[in-house]
């Protein structure tokens, strides 16, 4: 029978874009179902600031009767303003393996984008660029830390098939408390703990919405100008200060200080993944109190390192040889921190394949890449006539 797409618009009845999801990766032992709850507020107008700065839509895929795939088409109108490049997104890209599903639903994402003067559209990202991006392509035998994106193997060949090209390569590295630190790293970190103007403190949780101002300053600061980087604007900060007091260890996230003045931030959180893994995505009737148990009390194995910036003022001119080693000793300080509280690894992404400096500095401190996600781009054709 014929594939039918059906579109849901965010303020209506999402639960099957929502259903699709369970449907497309049932019986797969890797995938780490998200909170419905979560998810919701993530697609509602409501609660996510996004929808101030976006447009969005949600399609699903269905054949004899059946949910077979979904995909979301979203233009930022942030992203626009700033890199002037016509460029709509897709994301949620998950189907079964089936060629004619796929391309019938972006082809919906497409032609809605088209719509709205689109002429390319890149993705998945779902939402956006501080959300889960890419199609996974290698690294299926793991679970995804959270907020990152996982896929059956067959996606990748379905967007290659439906004619999407390669946009971009992202990498997620692994570390391990067994993988140890490179002797001239531990000499870096010494140097520069030695530095009367360097300080490295936790965040200061009773003030977090001061201290995310700060964060996000540094994080606009170095990553302004690299590939789709939009930076998040007030209210969406208000969100992550929000979402974040749940889980943040305040062990684990500290500024660099550089003469009382904030220069660099480093912000890793418990791998939440670890804890709902096995809730199907429900928090009740009494799910929440496992949540609450074993993110607080029992703490989850892992982490995952979201964030590390630098601003350019020590990555430049005269700052930039006295300064060289603090990134590493950013990373050897947030381990150690990590160690002592016993967790057993974490993951370090995402990273650009072409940014090299940055994955040359994870894999001199003993990382491993182990999963990387592709980002596809496809030129929105004219409408007929």
């Amino acid at each position: 029978m014929a594939v039918i797409i059906r579109e849901h618009h965010p303020r209506g009845d999402i639960k099957p874009f929502i259903d699709a999801g369970h449907e497309v990766f049932r019986g797969d032992p890797n995938w780490v179902p998200p909170l419905d709850f979560e998810l919701r507020e993530r697609l509602s107008p409501k609660k996510n600031p996004f929808f101030k700065r976006a447009e969005v839509t949600l399609f699903t895929a269905w054949k004899d009767g059946r949910l077979v795939g979904r995909c979301s088409a979203q233009i930022d109108r942030e992203h626009l303003r700033i890199w002037k490049d016509d460029t709509g997104f897709f994301g949620f890209f998950d189907t079964i393996d089936d060629v004619e599903v796929a391309q019938k639903l972006l082809d919906a994402a497409e032609n809605w984008l088209r719509k709205r003067g689109m002429k390319r559209m890149i993705g998945p990202f779902s939402l956006y660029v501080n959300e889960e991006v890419g199609v996974l392509v290698e690294g299926f035998d793991t679970p995804p830390a959270m907020m990152m994106a996982h896929s059956r193997r067959y996606q990748s060949e379905l967007c290659e098939k439906v004619g999407l090209e390669k946009e971009k390569d992202l990498f997620a590295f692994k570390y391990t408390r067994e993988e140890g630190f490179p002797p001239r790293v531990i000499k870096a970190y010494e140097e520069v703990k030695k530095m009367p103007e360097v300080r490295l403190r936790s965040i200061d949780t009773k003030n977090l919405a001061r201290e995310m101002d700060a964060i996000m300053d540094i994080y606009n600061d170095a990553w302004t100008g690299k590939w789709c980087f939009v930076p998040a604007l007030p209210d969406e900060v208000k969100k992550i200060v929000a979402d974040m007091r749940l889980i943040l260890d305040k062990d684990l996230a500290f500024m660099a200080e550089v003469n009382g003045e904030a220069m660099g931030m480093c912000i890793m959180l418990p791998n939440i993944n670890d804890v709902i893994k096995d809730l199907s995505g429900k928090l009740l009737p009494l799910n929440w109190l496992k949540v609450l148990y074993r993110l607080k009390w029992k703490h989850p194995r892992s982490t995952r390192l979201m964030m590390l910036g630098i601003k350019k003022e020590l990555r430049t001119g005269a700052n930039l040889k006295k300064y060289a080693g603090l990134s590493a000793a950013m990373y050897v300080e947030v381990a150690k921190r990590g160690m002592e509280k016993g967790y057993e690894w974490s993951e370090l992404s995402w990273t650009r394949e072409d940014d090299q400096p940055v994955n040359l500095g994870i894999r001199s401190m003993g990382g491993k890449k182990y999963k990387t996600y592709r980002v596809y781009r496809k030129t929105i054709a004219p409408a007929a006539g």
